[in-house]
């Protein structure tokens, strides 16, 4: 046989075992996507998983509660929660676990009008709040209200969609609803600059982690090493929105055409805010910091009034962690 065309069947089977190899992952996002999702798409669009194996596909979810339920059910590999509902829901049996963190600091917040503003905890008191079944907020509100001394049978919950949460608050269907701090600038896009109040939890003592990446027992049993390397990926991925928030857009838009660029611009910029912190400079992006997770888990323990205690060595691991470095 010719050579070149020895080295050139060589190559083409070469690709094809590569492109055999490439194992499916589904990782589920705790929502639809949004500025905290960019770097998932950034790493997807620069090869970092696909150079790790992994066909990763990245999935909707309706809030932490429905992440967290595919994750354990293994319909997903991975996936995007809040760290406190993960933490509450180890109390029901489930078996996952945090992994990595996204947020150092806690972007958990409540959206009204400055016509009808909800500053403080006890405006709580009367108020109808939309929020999906399985959102971080709505699952942690009754330990924030007695936290902060507030009744939260007196605290009317409506089923809203995700997508619905912006139009609640602008188009006065409710009086609030339960969103990151991250999200004020796609509210002020809807309802105009300086009309939208926020009533940011961290401001009234509830400063817990929040936004985590999660795995199941089974996934890290059976697939710990694609599971290390997913992980280590994303990270990557976030250490390249950290160095260049406008190409990581510009990449966002291509991979989902449908988002709105400045809005989403600036909730990302909102995001990374929340993770300028001397804990990832100094651990690297989404480490976790022993007592802070134990104080988190003690929080939950303390005011949501779990069917059982939940030990904090159940619920987070650095088995998988792998460190990526803030950029310089």
């Amino acid at each position: 046989m010719n050579r070149t065309i020895s080295i050139a069947l060589a190559a083409l089977l070469a690709a094809t075992g590569s492109a055999s190899a490439q194992e499916k992952w589904t990782f589920a996002l705790n929502w639809f996507p949004v500025g905290d999702h960019a770097a998932y798409w950034v790493a997807l669009d620069k090869g970092y998983y696909k150079a790790k194996g992994l066909d990763v596909v990245l999935e909707n979810s309706k809030g932490s509660g429905d992440s967290i339920a595919k994750v354990d059910t293994g319909r997903a590999d991975a996936g995007l929660a809040d760290a406190a509902v993960l933490i509450a829901s180890k109390a029901r049996g489930t078996t996952v676990k945090t992994i990595g963190m996204v947020f150092d600091k806690t972007p958990l917040n409540i959206f009204s009008l400055k016509s009808k503003p909800l500053v403080k905890p006890k405006d709580l008191e009367g108020a109808t709040l939309g929020s999906p079944p399985g959102d971080a907020q709505r699952q942690m509100f009754p330990a924030f209200a007695k936290a902060n001394g507030v009744d939260a049978s007196k605290v009317k919950w409506v089923n809203i969609e995700p997508a619905a949460k912006i139009a609640a608050v602008v188009e006065k269907r409710m009086d609030g609803v339960s969103d990151y701090t991250t999200g004020l600038p796609l509210y002020e896009k809807a309802g105009g600059k300086g009309n939208i109040q926020m009533m940011p939890w961290a401001d009234f003592g509830f400063d817990l982690y929040s936004m985590s990446i999660m795995a199941s027992e089974k996934t890290m049993k059976e697939k710990p090493k694609q599971l290390k390397a997913f992980l280590e990926a994303s990270y990557m991925g976030w250490r390249d929105v950290m160095a260049d928030p406008k190409a990581a857009m510009v990449i966002f838009k291509k991979r989902v055409p449908e988002i709105d660029v400045d809005a989403l611009t600036a909730n990302m910029m909102m995001g990374l805010d929340l993770m300028k912190t001397r804990q990832y400079a100094e651990g690297g992006i989404g480490s976790i910091d022993d007592k802070r997770m134990c104080a988190s888990v003690d929080l939950v323990n303390t005011y949501m009034g779990l069917p059982k205690k939940v030990e904090c060595k159940d619920v987070y691991t650095k088995d998988f962690y792998t460190k990526i470095d803030v950029p310089k």
